[in-house]
């Protein structure tokens, strides 16, 4: 709709995990170190957390466009118990027929899928993405899937990934025994102004656009109302260039944000950080800039 207008060659901000759009920033840069380690090491299990819209499947996507040709990886996102047994999707993911059999024959299936494989030189990896929604008994299942070793070499590597409920899932007594085997644990942190900055940039860039389509004060106000979450800064810069599009502006300033911002919290489906309760729009832009953006609640204004 506004690409022509900007000089654009396709859209910045899509809420699609695109890996060519990935901002390997100082927390995700270590994310994705850390994943890429777990697999050329081929460790225990991993498991990576981070709030909602912090880029977790952005980094999978990244992943699984750079391993190897001798790992065979299966990804599994129907983890809710509403969605059936684990087990079957875990054998839909590597392609495995299941119709028929019970837990038993299943499990047998899936061992002697993975000797094969090993068999062959080749590596297995499970992934499992929304990861909160297992239970204990679900995490139980794959604890006894990592079993199947051969020796010193895992013939199964388990990545989990998910919201920082699987944290706390993860703390109960009675997976002790799953925790013991993890072996790299990192939790995806959202973006700070400086990362949230670069990482405007470096989608304006990869769009072909220049990094003055947002001034200092857009990027200010984006990150607090976004809070440095990568899919809310995406939603509300997309925004903002529908704005400035529709005024016939060839760049994005703090007004244009503030409008988008005004307008959803009207809406009264935002997710955006709410408005700083201030007399005026400048007292607002005041407060916004300060940097003061630990608890929407101590923003206000007298």
């Amino acid at each position: 709709m506004y690409e022509a207008h900007f000089g654009l060659q396709e859209k910045p901000f899509s809420l699609l995990p695109d890996p060519r759009f990935l901002y390997a920033g100082r927390t995700h840069a270590m994310a994705m170190h850390m994943l890429e380690y777990g697999l050329a090491e081929q460790t225990g299990y991993v498991v990576l957390t981070g709030e909602v819209g912090t880029g977790k499947t952005t980094l999978l996507r990244h992943l699984l466009h750079s391993v190897d040709a001798n790992v065979l990886v299966g990804l599994v996102t129907n983890t809710h118990e509403s969605f059936g047994e684990l087990m079957k999707w875990i054998m839909l993911a590597f392609d495995l027929d299941f119709v028929g059999g019970d837990a038993v024959q299943q499990h047998q299936v899936f061992t002697d899928f993975l000797i094969e494989r090993y068999a062959r030189g080749q590596r297995v990896v499970l992934i499992v993405d929304e990861a909160q929604n297992l239970g204990r008994d679900a995490l139980e299942q794959l604890r006894m899937l990592s079993n199947i070793n051969a020796e010193a070499d895992h013939l199964l590597q388990l990545i989990l990934v998910g919201q920082p409920e699987l944290r706390r899932t993860l703390q109960q007594s009675d997976l002790r025994q799953f925790v013991q085997r993890i072996s790299i644990d990192y939790h995806l942190k959202s973006l700070d102004l400086e990362d949230t900055r670069a990482y405007i940039e470096h989608r304006l860039a990869t769009a072909g656009a220049g990094p003055a389509l947002f001034d200092d004060a857009a990027i200010g106000a984006v990150h607090y109302f976004s809070r440095g979450l990568p899919r809310l800064i995406n939603s509300l810069c997309d925004l903002a260039l529908v704005y400035a599009f529709a005024e016939d502006r060839q760049d994005v300033d703090f007004d244009i944000v503030f409008n988008v911002i005004e307008t959803r919290v009207q809406d009264g489906l935002s997710t955006f950080r709410p408005l700083p309760e201030a007399s005026s729009r400048a007292i607002s832009r005041e407060l916004i800039l300060q940097g003061v953006d630990e608890d929407p609640a101590n923003v206000t204004a007298n």
